[in-house]
């Protein structure tokens, strides 16, 4: 089990998880550029509510990959 802390949107946290530390370190990256974009443009949401619209658009880039990786395979003899 790893550990490792990062910020995101100026507050610390401290994750734990059995991925590398180098991908929790860039999943917190990913999380924090998206909710800072998401405040950019909307500067008076609350955090709590710029959260759930990363982890919104974070469920469509994977379900729109999802989608996309069983049409490949499906293309596979």
């Amino acid at each position: 089990m790893n550990t490792v802390e990062v910020t995101i949107v100026r507050e610390k946290y401290r994750i734990k998880g059995e991925a590398s530390p180098e991908q929790i370190e860039k999943a917190a990256a990913l999380l924090d550029e998206m909710m800072r974009s998401i405040l950019a443009g909307n500067p008076s949401l609350p955090l709590h509510q710029v959260a759930v619209l990363a982890a919104l658009n974070l469920a469509n880039d994977y379900l729109t990959l999802k989608e996309e990786y069983e049409s490949l395979v499906k293309m596979l003899p």
